[in-house]
């Protein structure tokens, strides 16, 4: 007869779920930055700083204003968490979007540098041109977002 009753399994079971869920919220706070705050990378201006401040504001046009084009750093990008995207200006006039969330472990990347959009969690590394991998353990590329670039705004479709 086993000495393990239906009680002690409830606990058991309530505190392995407990355990799951509460791992799940740790993985989740991966970023060390609020969510309504971009990254801004080494180098690059504030979009949430003076008259390039994104508004998140729907215009005539579509989509949601991310940034001024003058905000992008050539060679750079801006991380907006909130609207889970990443901005690129690879070359100048050029603008890229990207999911921001690596294709590893989830975790949302954290930084634009060097021209490299970089996860923290396990360091893969993404081009700003195209989000292919450059440097695992991330198995694929970034997942490209639709921008819109209009009148000097950059606009998420």
């Amino acid at each position: 007869m086993s000495d393990v009753t239906p009680a002690a399994t409830s606990r058991r079971v309530l505190l392995t779920t407990a355990g799951a869920v509460g791992a799940g919220a740790l993985l989740a706070a991966c970023g060390s930055e609020s969510p309504s705050t971009p990254s801004t990378p080494t180098g690059a201006s504030d979009p949430s700083a003076g008259a390039g401040a994104s508004t998140g504001a729907t215009p005539a046009g579509g989509g949601t204003v991310l940034a001024k084009t003058t905000d992008i750093p050539v060679g750079g990008g801006v991380i907006f968490k909130e609207e889970g995207v990443v901005v690129t200006q690879p070359t100048e006039g050029q603008f890229k979007g990207f999911n921001n969330i690596c294709t590893h472990m989830q975790c949302p990347v954290s930084a634009v540098e060097n021209g490299k959009i970089k996860c923290q969690c396990h360091f893969s590394e993404f081009a700003i041109a195209d989000g292919a991998v450059l440097s695992p353990p991330a198995p694929r590329p970034l997942e490209e977002k639709k921008i819109t670039v209009e009148n000097g705004e950059i606009r998420l479709a």
